[in-house]
């Protein structure tokens, strides 16, 4: 399904008034249309908190309103949860999470969706976790993949650091790198350590996840 240009811009101009009623309706017109999950979240929350960022980098909009834009679509994900966890589920795990320092969570929520969408069970750890709590979770849920959400160009220069350190204690754990962060470079760290894997998009991720999946199918795994 194609969201209008209309529809769009009446979202947007939704977010940057603070109107989260008017957010809400057209999110749930979409949803009666039977909009699928990807489209929303790609040509509509992806694409809207893409704008209003970019609207903030070209200081046309203050910190106070990129945020209370960013709250507004975070509040409309759970309208999307009966679709997404009435799939059925594989038994696949995957562990979701903005490391520390990281504190814009909506792609790593729309990450985590995605996977739950696909049959997996996405375990999201939220904004600014410490590495030493989420190598307690991948202890605790002993995930089949791990996913990094890297907003803060910041971080790369640290990621580095923190891959190292859970390659130290999960060696065979397949790693999943995303966010706008990599616009800016940082993609050559999955050359350097093997199992890492950059997914530029929400299209990437599902293709990723189809392929995995056929693999494990042909392999007998699963």
């Amino acid at each position: 399904m194609t969201i209008s240009p209309e529809t769009y811009r009446r979202f947007i101009d939704s977010l940057l008034s603070g109107d989260r009623a008017a957010a809400r309706e057209i999110t749930i017109e979409l949803l009666q249309a039977e909009i699928s999950v990807r489209d929303l979240y790609l040509d509509l929350f992806q694409r809207s908190m893409y704008e209003v960022g970019s609207l903030w980098e070209q200081n046309r909009i203050s910190v106070a309103v990129e945020h209370m834009a960013t709250s507004i679509v975070e509040s409309l994900l759970p309208l999307v949860y009966p679709k997404i966890f009435g799939a059925e589920h594989t038994g696949k795990r995957a562990v979701i999470s903005c490391v520390a320092n990281e504190f814009h969570q909506i792609g790593g929520k729309m990450v985590a969706d995605i996977f739950e969408l696909n049959g997996w069970d996405g375990y999201f750890t939220g904004a600014n976790t410490p590495l030493p709590d989420l190598k307690a979770m991948i202890a605790d849920k002993k995930p089949d993949l791990l996913g990094l959400s890297v907003s803060n160009a910041a971080t790369i220069a640290k990621l580095h650091a923190i891959v190292e350190d859970i390659r130290s204690e999960f060696p065979a754990l397949h790693v999943l790198l995303g966010g706008q962060a990599f616009l800016w470079g940082g993609t050559e760290i999955i050359e350097r350590y093997e199992g890492l894997i950059y997914l530029p998009s929400i299209t990437e991720l599902e293709s990723f996840l189809a392929e995995y999946g056929a693999h494990e199918a042909e392999a007998g795994i699963g």
